[in-house]
């Protein structure tokens, strides 16, 4: 332990105590000057406590990495205990640092009086017109007093750390090479995990750590308002929309969606469904059980119910045969987190950096789950519900929420996405069989079993692979044994769920909705349309089944549906009232077999957007540029046939740049209703 005597490791331990006090004491005003906790907002200790240990952890991070400068070059020869000049420029760098991080705090605190949100990147905004919001500043808080306090504070916590450089003058004490190495791997390591942020996770600390409770309110306590910037600021661009757009496309979105009362005003988006919907195909006597399960990776090209001529889906085609199956339905972006983000929120996540359950100035959204308002809720996930910070999604937006992740369960994990999903399916059946048979619920699961490093679990309830030529297995969409026998075994595994549900008495009295939430990488699919390659629509177009046999009978739907179709419509066929403010419709009534539903084949700056129906693609670039209408139904689809039918295409092209434009409005326009709080 002679390393603990180190004159640079004593040095950075003072400069982080010092750092630590700063940013505590910091928190604790925020706590005690301007949190609405303990006057509005009332948690018991527990979350209180809770919540203080994840921001204390945010702010150990920013410590840590305010120091990483400073730690590494001391490393250096020429460093901070043998050089004046390398001292006094640690000192200038530490006390810009203190200097920045207080004006952080200052901006912050005012953000939250002013608007109740811990300050992001939006705070941008005030500088387009700097004079008024100066004048604003000026008029509303005592700036003088402000900025002699910011002053104040940047000295004496400088001063404090210029202190503690005395302990490089001390005299250097001997010390052996394989302490000294030691010492390093030490620090290194405790660098490293703070700020990481966790341990015996594979996911590090993330803003929605502090979004535990739902609550925005108690959140904000476990928020450390630097790194919330600089998360945030990423994302300033994707968060932008341009209302007067939105206006214009008004007209063809609020006739697009059935909006009862158009206000191009007040852009009025609400549909108002009743519980005694006339309109609705399927009426149930009570209400029933709810049950969405998320497809991992599976394309509608993988099933034999599609004429995939290995038939690897016997369980899933005769779910499709025997449910309400929608041969032509497509998720509006491509990928697991906005797939799941658009299932809950009704919108197509249309963000161009990264994925919208990562932007936290668009968490809060209102959810149709919470119309089922006295359903008990739960969503369960083999792994960790914070991947893609989906967790404060969840918590935020579902009132009531009974979330089961890693660490809920007694199975053990199988691979780095968690438990299996047969085993994700054993536990959540564990949970649903206990619920009084009385009282209807709603759950969601997510597998992940049919995603890389494609784990075939050891214990699996008799499921066998199969061993298939590898050119027959690229001939038709595989590429390989592992990733034809992960779908075989997610299969095999509804099989399973399906035989539970019945045996603990469930089933007849639930809707279940199967969904792919996208496709996994492709070789060839001769069994499938031309234009399923040729227009990109392979990774969007997925298999869907609502599966009641007893309650909803059986039924073909060609016309095109979409992912944010699917809640509305299994409120509608719970007959439970619900304000519909997304781009979703129910499915439950008379369905124009010439709707369109968007779609957006590229995720990146400049999204290749488009409108499908059963029938017809129309493609453009996100700003109307390069529109092309296509015949899904031609051997080559590839062809533009706008000029045989330009109204098609002009339709068509209204829709989905009206869907992607109104799209970003409503990511910061679909607050919170009455019933989602």
């Amino acid at each position: 332990m002679d390393w603990l005597k180190s004159r640079r490791f004593q040095y950075l331990a003072s400069l982080l105590a010092i750092w630590m006090l700063m940013l505590v004491a910091l928190r604790a005003i925020f706590y005690f000057g301007f949190s609405e906790v303990g006057d509005i907002v009332h948690p018991s200790f527990g979350t209180l406590a809770q919540v203080l240990y994840v921001g204390v952890k945010f702010d150990l991070r920013l410590s840590l990495l305010v120091l990483v400068p400073v730690a590494l070059a001391s490393l250096l020869p020429w460093n901070i205990t043998n050089s004046v000049l390398a001292r006094r420029l640690t000192h200038i760098y530490l006390a810009l640092a203190v200097f920045l991080c207080l004006m952080f705090y200052i901006l912050d605190f005012g953000h939250y009086a002013y608007l109740g949100i811990r300050m992001n990147s939006t705070i941008l905004r005030f500088f387009d017109d700097i004079v008024i919001s100066a004048t604003m500043a000026w008029q509303s808080y005592p700036v003088i007093w402000i900025n002699l306090a910011w002053v104040f504070g940047t000295v004496i916590f400088f001063l404090s750390m210029k202190r503690s450089a005395l302990l490089l003058t001390k005299p250097e004490t001997g010390m052996q090479k394989k302490h000294k190495v030691v010492g390093v791997v030490v620090i290194f390591a405790f660098f490293f995990f703070g700020i990481f942020g966790r341990l015996g996770s594979t996911m590090p600390l993330r803003w929605n750590d502090a979004f535990f409770t739902g609550n925005p309110s108690i959140a904000a306590l476990g928020i450390n308002p630097v790194l919330n910037f600089t998360d945030s600021f990423k994302y300033r661009f994707a968060s932008k929309y341009d209302e007067a757009t939105v206006r214009d496309y008004y007209p063809s979105i609020a006739e697009y969606l059935g909006v009862e009362e158009p206000d191009s005003v007040t852009l009025n988006y609400t549909r108002r469904n009743a519980a005694d919907n006339q309109d609705a195909t399927i009426r149930l006597d009570k209400q029933p059980n709810i049950i969405m399960v998320m497809l991992e990776s599976l394309g509608a090209s993988r099933l034999g119910v599609y004429g995939h001529p290995l038939k690897p889906s016997p369980n899933l085609d005769q779910i499709a045969n025997e449910g309400w199956f929608f041969p032509n339905f497509y998720v509006p972006v491509s990928g697991t987190a906005r797939t799941v983000f658009a299932s809950l929120t009704g919108l197509p996540d249309v963000s161009t950096v990264r994925t919208a359950s990562r932007n936290q100035m668009i968490t809060e959204q209102h959810s149709v789950v919470n119309a089922f308002v006295d359903y008990p809720k739960y969503y369960f996930i083999g792994g960790a519900a914070g991947w893609a910070n989906m967790s404060a999604v969840l918590r935020t937006n579902i009132k009531g929420l009974n979330l089961y992740e890693e660490g809920s369960y007694d199975s053990p994990d199988a691979d780095v996405w968690g438990i299996s999903d047969l085993d994700l399916f054993k536990e959540s059946n564990a949970v649903l069989k206990t619920l009084p048979k009385d009282k209807p619920f709603y759950a969601y699961i997510q597998t992940a079993g049919n995603h890389r490093p494609f784990t075939i679990p050891s214990e699996n309830d008799g499921f066998e692979t199969i061993h298939v030529p590898e050119e027959e297995l690229r001939k038709f969409g595989y590429k390989n044994n592992e990733q034809f026998n992960a779908v075989r075994l997610l299969d095999f595994n509804i099989g399973r769920f399906m035989e539970m549900a019945k045996s603990a008495g469930y089933f007849e009295n639930t809707i279940f909705a199967f969904y792919g939430d996208h496709n996994n990488r492709i070789t060839t699919t001769p069994h499938m349309k031309p234009f399923y390659e040729a227009l990109d629509l392979d990774g969007l177009h997925v298999p869907f089944m609502f599966y009641a046999p007893g309650l909803i009978g059986q039924r073909r739907v060609e016309a095109a549906a979409s992912l944010v179709d699917v809640l509305p419509t299994l409120a509608d066929f719970a007959g439970v009232p619900f304000d519909n403010t997304t781009m979703g419709r129910s499915l439950n009534q008379p369905i124009d077999e010439d709707r369109a539903v968007y779609t957006q084949t590229s995720s990146k700056t400049s999204p290749i957007i488009g409108a499908v129906t059963k029938d017809f693609m129309l493609r453009m670039n996100f700003d109307s540029t390069d529109i092309k209408l296509h015949d899904l139904n031609s051997d080559t689809p590839r062809v533009d046939v706008t000029s045989q039918d330009p109204e098609k295409a002009e339709s068509l092209s209204r829709i989905a740049r009206g869907i992607y434009e109104t799209t970003k409005w409503m990511f910061h326009h679909n607050k919170h209703l009455p019933q989602d709080k």
